[in-house]
């Protein structure tokens, strides 16, 4: 884990625990550290930057243990960092994002840490591969299709038997229970295979009664906001995201 504050902090001050992407299979890039410091920065919030286990090397559950124990460490240690326990809130982005609304669901099955918020950016929640834009967009840049299903494969094992039960806690959208999760921001891609998985879910949380903030952005791919940032779109992308944070945590 990595711990980025903001300068000059006091006490009570909310709290992130951020999980990057990389499909289950890639470590934390610089850009994930920026943008981990960004936000304590912007936010005045204590970020903490999850290093979890990779596949397939680690299939699941190893990445899922790795920062559900984080999450309960930063909960645990609230006094030391600094944090206001009431101002808890999860954010991953592609496969992080399918990781934190798994944290969601597996902080309210367990009764705990209380969590305030979950940011779902760019979420990759679904291992069925069935919706149209999954099917559609084989050849997009950054992800697509066979990206999708080799990261899925690296992540539930390749020893899995086909017909084997994939557990909502490694595919969120296989979770037949959406109530009582914290309140959501879902931004999805309008080129990224990963677009109505995401649409599908938010729809889901909406449906079960969670407060949940919808954004679809036009013409951009996976990680438009990383790979093209000066862009009048991804910059709202990016502003976006800071945004719902603020309010979630109450900034």
């Amino acid at each position: 884990m990595a711990v980025f504050r903001p300068v000059g902090a006091g006490t009570a001050l909310p709290a992130v625990l951020y999980v990057h992407g990389g499909g289950f299979i890639l470590e934390e890039g610089d850009g994930d550290r920026a943008l981990a410091a960004r936000w304590a920065a912007d936010l005045g919030a204590v970020v903490v930057s999850v290093r979890y286990r990779l596949a397939p090397e680690h299939p699941y559950p190893a990445a899922t243990d790795d920062c559900y124990a984080a999450l309960e460490w930063l909960a645990g240690n609230t006094a030391e960092l600094g944090v206001d326990p009431a101002r808890i809130a999860v954010a991953g982005i592609s496969a992080g994002g399918g990781l934190a609304a798994a944290l969601a669901l597996l902080a309210r099955d367990r009764g705990g840490p209380a969590l305030c918020f979950q940011l779902l950016d760019i979420p990759e929640l679904d291992d069925r591969l069935e919706t149209p834009s999954m099917r559609e967009f084989t050849d997009t840049p950054v992800w697509n299709r066979p990206n999708a299903v080799h990261s899925w494969r690296a992540y539930l094992g390749a020893d899995r038997a086909p017909d084997a039960p994939v557990p909502a806690y490694a595919a969120p959208a296989r979770a037949e229970d959406l109530t009582g999760l914290p309140p959501a921001y879902v931004a999805v891609s309008d080129l990224d295979p990963l677009r109505d998985e995401g649409l599908a879910y938010a729809q889901r949380l909406v449906q079960a009664g969670v407060p949940t903030e919808l954004h679809l952005f036009p013409g951009t791919f996976h990680g438009a906001a990383g790979f093209v940032p000066d862009t009048a779109v991804t910059r709202r992308m990016t502003e976006g995201a800071l945004g719902a944070l603020r309010r979630g945590l109450s900034v």
